[in-house]
């Protein structure tokens, strides 16, 4: 197989070229610029490619499949010149799907918790050694890289809703048509591609819907507008729905409890155990029983940035989480109130993406960071400017989130002041972004627990 990739320095994009070329596949690429790691991780294996920039003349009647990367432009010479020539022209996920036409799927969707639950799938899978693929939107403990093809007779894929390219439209796991598959639930996300709720609503209708008939769906019973969905769509699927499993806090620690036995667990918060429950029933229809799973969930230290430990003493531990979508915030907020809830939380929240820096879809972060003892949400001029959107009101941030006492900042110096003269002492704190607070670097602030 001779592949060639437009855009091969995506994130995810460059993880497949190198999953492929392992394979035995030959494998090209280009793109208009290439950053860390995926620049040392393409020259690691000889393919990154030997000039930057566009080139039609890569080209050539021989290729069997062009893979097209998000990145990549409808006027992009090389898609241009692949499409003249009639190639086969894929997005990634259509890509994924004719990788694994013989093997069986397993796709991980919904507007949360789609990476910790596929990540957990994963971890159980590799300590019950069984042989998978795999396609995951993080950085994961034991795994080399975040996508893997190979000849295993299985593949668990984290299902975005996302458009696929700029030539397909239609979201990426409509493309996945899984035997087996999780809906963590609904909530109005990425209001650039979808302006209303019915219309994103409909995306899931529209998977559930294409779902062979017989095929399982496991899906989060606690959410209403999910359960709603499911019975309007899902009658022709064998459907086994989850909820909040049973368990305890005790010094710290979360127990959870199945009909087999209990484990306690490395992660927390009702968010993390209805994952895990997803992730267990998954398991259960891949062979794999309750004590073989709890054995192995023990030790799931959990995705990066998936309120991953910064660092802590015996009075202060520093979180971060890629959490900014409404449901997410909320949920990291109370997991870790809940977990600790005699310690003092300061939550820090950077509006970065598309939707959260809309005035109009602020509302939607209403009560979202309630359980925060002190709130804090930041924002970069930057990215409005990179993003073409008007400058944001705090008042109206401080309206949208409904506290009065929010503190808002728009520069890296006043979020770094403010951290500054803040006490560590029987405290939390809890840093959620999916961008970078204008180049902070969140290691720097370990500083913090050296004080006394």
């Amino acid at each position: 197989m001779k592949v060639h990739f437009i855009a091969i320095g995506g994130s995810v994009m460059h993880q497949l070229a190198i999953a492929l070329y392992h394979k035995g596949y030959q494998v090209s690429g280009s793109d208009d610029e290439i950053y860390e790691p995926a620049l040392s991780n393409l020259a690691k294996v000889g393919i990154l490619p030997g000039s930057i920039g566009w080139d039609a003349s890569r080209i050539t009647p021989d290729l069997d499949a062009v893979i097209l990367g998000m990145h990549a432009r409808a006027d992009n010479p090389e898609l241009v010149r692949a499409q003249e020539l009639g190639l086969k022209i894929y997005s990634f996920p259509e890509y994924i799907y004719q990788e694994s036409l013989h093997k069986t799927r397993v796709a991980i969707g919904g507007s949360h918790g789609k990476t910790t639950t596929t990540a957990m799938i994963m971890h159980v899978l590799q300590a019950r050694q069984r042989a998978f693929d795999y396609l995951v939107g993080a950085r994961l403990e034991g795994f080399a890289q975040s996508v893997n093809v190979t000849s295993a007779p299985l593949i668990i894929c984290e299902a975005d809703e996302y458009p696929a390219s700029v030539v397909e439209k239609r979201p990426k796991f409509h493309f996945l048509h899984p035997h087996i598959a999780v809906l963590t639930g609904i909530a109005w996300d990425h209001i650039n591609v979808f302006p209303t709720f019915d219309i994103y609503l409909e995306q899931f209708a529209i998977f559930i819907r294409q779902m062979e008939a017989g095929s399982t769906l496991i899906y989060n019973n606690a959410d209403e507008e999910l359960r709603r969905l499911v019975a309007k769509e899902g009658a022709h699927l064998k459907l086994v729905p989850y909820n909040l499993p049973i368990n305890i806090i005790k010094d710290g620690i979360t127990r959870v409890y199945f009909d087999e036995g209990f484990a306690d667990l490395q992660v927390f918060g009702a968010h993390n155990l209805l994952n895990m429950h997803a992730a267990k029933l998954v398991c259960n229809e891949l062979g794999i029983g309750d004590e073989e799973f709890l054995e192995a969930i023990a030790s799931f230290k959990g995705a990066a940035k998936r309120l991953e430990l910064v660092g802590r003493n015996a009075h202060c531990a520093i979180y971060r989480d890629f959490a900014h979508a409404p449901s997410k915030v909320k949920a990291t907020i109370q997991a870790l109130k809940q977990q600790q809830p005699e310690r003092k939380l300061i939550a820090v929240l950077e509006l970065h993406t598309y939707s959260s820096l809309n005035a109009g879809f602020m509302s939607q972060y209403k009560d979202a960071m309630e359980a925060a003892d002190e709130a804090v949400v930041f924002y970069s001029r930057h990215a409005l400017e990179i993003k073409r959107m008007p400058d944001l009101d705090p008042q109206q941030i401080m309206k949208g989130f409904g506290r009065n006492d929010l503190h808002v900042f728009n520069k890296r110096a006043q979020l770094e002041n403010f951290l500054d003269v803040q006490h560590y002492i029987n405290t939390n704190l809890l840093m959620m972004s999916s961008g970078d607070y204008e180049g902070l670097d969140v290691n720097s602030l370990k500083k913090y627990l050296t004080i006394k």
